[in-house]
């Protein structure tokens, strides 16, 4: 199953960030997973529907990245319903790629890559336990076929995170650790791989690979004791990149989450001054206060807001205070190379979502997903029963449009207009935008506990009728949102073209135009640059 087409170059970009949140850190008790999927693709939601397979049948596997034909695996006999990035049981796995140690990147003969090993697990497992044993075993029958992953992997009760990378050529499969997320605490990551030692004797908390030191001995990657073999530091060292433009990302998140100068130990640290520094990073926090869904689909939205690391107001901001740098993040000028920043919220992100588990609901009510598309500060959510569905909003399907095929009536494609007329004029139409996304995302908030109250008595009569309505609800504001969004690019639009802004003036029929221009601080530039050349002279 996938959300997008072909997630080409994803590792160029170092795309994707997670937030895994346990049941204790919520203000409902839900987990949450977040997933921002970056990179120049084609976003989409999927659905396959469960099914029953007969002994022997075989499974395609086209990879998930390049669409290349890879092999075959044995079907699994009952194959579980999955809609994007959650099946009916309401377990969630999401990714971020980190790449890891060079020589291990590739496996000949291998089958399995990280997407497909994903969406085979959300088929075939019920919880996150389930789904680690089923990956991992996956991969040692067929191999593994992709960089270093970092898997979030949720339940309605627990999350784990699990740290994995193929053994690479002249091997088959994969070394690996998963860990539980301490109940009431959350973690991230984002295209670095975040753990480090483990406890070898407490399996309630975590599992690894049996090889996993072993085989780091063998290959001469590391000589130290059981007890302090980190495995991040051998199979993902850090560098000034996986710092800087990666594990930044987590540590402004912990920042805004827990109390006050708790991060500060860790500053130099995340963004690449002090690697050596025994300061490394916690595995996990604990939010000074329990997080909503709100508050979550909020701190996606992140620029490195409050630091000095907001990129609104230098010279790459341009006139209109916009926090984005396009690609490339890696740049040289005079010999030396640089980098932007690489916030959470970037222009290339195909798709965007918040899974909530809830487990004292029936599933089908209980697993939801707040589901956007494009840049996570230009995404209104819709709320999706991804548990229940069993059709997917059109407009959000893979049945219209693509990556090179605009059209209208595809999510990906409207808000795509939105988010890049927002980029033009940012420090005006931005706020607009945002104020937009409130105003939908907090009706839908709303709305959701009076259709869910409903849903339940659906329930207790006929499961069936629930999730029949539970996915024509889903499928309504799905198509919905999407036409009201291109209704609203076309008032942006009208509102901002030209360079001008224009104001309602009733009851004339024409409005009254203003002209914005760019600020003092651009024309400051300007002259500082030009002390003359743009001089009016003065009459005599």
């Amino acid at each position: 199953i996938k959300w997008l087409l072909v997630p080409l170059l994803m590792g160029l970009c170092l795309g994707c960030t997670n937030f895994l949140i346990t049941p204790g850190a919520t203000t409902d008790g839900s987990t949450m997973i977040t997933y921002s999927a970056d990179g120049p693709m084609y976003g989409y939601i999927d659905i396959y529907p469960a099914a029953f397979h007969h002994r022997g049948e075989k499974r395609q596997i086209w990879n998930w990245e390049n669409g290349k034909y890879m092999g075959e695996i044995d079907e699994a006999l009952h194959t579980y319903n999955v809609v994007g990035n959650m099946n009916q049981f309401q377990l969630t796995i999401a990714e971020t790629t980190n790449e890891g140690l060079e020589d291990y990147q590739h496996q000949e003969g291998a089958i399995l890559d990280y997407g497909n090993l994903i969406y085979i697990a959300l088929q075939r497992a019920k919880t996150a336990r389930e789904a680690i044993t089923i990956m991992t075993d996956l991969v040692v029958e067929y191999g593994y076929a992709s960089a270093g992953e970092t898997f979030s992997i949720g339940d309605t009760e627990e999350v784990w995170m699990m740290d994995l990378l193929g053994k690479g050529d002249g091997y088959k499969g994969a070394v690996w650790v998963a860990v539980k997320v301490p109940d009431g605490y959350v973690t991230a990551h984002a295209n670095q791989g975040r753990i480090r030692t483990f406890p070898k004797d407490k399996p309630e908390e975590c599992v690894y690979a049996p090889d996993v030191i072993s085989f780091a001995r063998e290959r001469g990657l590391y000589t130290g004791t059981d007890e302090d073999f980190s495995f991040s530091d051998t199979y993902n060292p850090i560098t000034f990149i996986g710092a800087r433009a990666c594990e930044f990302r987590v540590w402004n998140w912990f920042r805004k989450i827990t109390e006050p100068g708790f991060m500060d130990p860790y500053y130099q640290y995340a963004i690449g001054h002090d690697l050596a520094s025994t300061e490394r990073m916690p595995l996990w926090v604990k939010p000074a206060k329990k997080l909503s869904v709100q508050d979550v689909l909020a701190q996606m939205r992140d620029h490195y807001d409050g630091t000095d690391h907001v990129m609104d107001v230098d010279i790459g901001g341009e006139a209109f205070h916009r926090p984005y740098r396009w690609s490339p993040l890696f740049w040289k000028y005079d010999e030396k190379e640089y980098v932007h920043e690489r916030p959470i919220s970037v222009v290339f992100t195909m798709f965007n979502f918040v899974t909530q588990s809830r487990g004292w609901l029936p599933n089908p009510i209980g697993g939801l997903v707040w589901f956007g598309a494009d840049d996570t500060d230009s995404s209104a959510h819709f709320p999706l029963y991804a548990a229940a569905a069993t059709r997917v909003p059109i407009k959000w399907s893979k049945d219209i449009g693509g990556v090179r095929d605009m059209n209208l009536d595809a999510a990906f494609w409207v808000f795509n207009l939105v988010t890049n007329w927002g980029y033009w004029r940012y420090n005006l139409i931005h706020p607009e935008i945002k104020n937009k996304i409130k105003e939908i995302e907090d009706a839908f908030h709303k709305v959701t506990k009076d259709k869910e109250i409903r849903a339940l008595e659906l329930y207790q009569k006929s499961h069936t009728a629930a999730k029949e309505y539970l996915t024509s609800l889903s499928e309504n504001w799905g198509n919905d949102l999407v036409d009201e969004w291109l209704e609203f690019f076309k008032y942006l639009f009208t509102k901002y073209m030209d360079g001008n802004l224009k104001v309602p003036n009733p009851p004339h029929q024409n409005p009254n135009v203003e002209w914005p221009g760019y600020g003092s601080k651009f024309y400051q530039k300007i002259v500082a640059e030009e002390p003359t050349k743009f001089l009016v002279k003065q009459d005599r």
